[in-house]
């Protein structure tokens, strides 16, 4: 006979609340200044004109205006270039 219980699986503690990342401002729309324009986790999207990037990598508008996407191509330290998509407010 064992002397200590068998250690069970508990299958239902995963329940945590999502992190709500994506885009909160699309194209064309108006921001004021320090809207969250993008939340992400790490730097899929980069900051252009317009806008900065926080240090857990949400995207705010730097002034007000007109938000719009580009696609540029982003150098890595190893000299291989990336697509990224550029957010601006112009």
């Amino acid at each position: 006979m064992s002397h200590v219980k068998a250690g069970g699986s508990s299958k239902n503690v995963h329940n945590n609340a999502g992190a709500r990342l994506g885009v909160k401002r699309y194209g064309g729309q108006k921001v004021n200044a320090g809207a969250v324009i993008v939340r992400q986790t790490g730097s899929t999207k980069i900051a252009g004109p317009g806008t900065y990037i926080s240090k857990n990598f949400t995207i705010h508008a730097k002034s007000s205006g007109i938000v719009s996407f580009k696609k540029v191509r982003v150098s890595k330290f190893t000299g291989k270039t990336v697509p990224r998509t550029q957010v601006v407010v112009t």
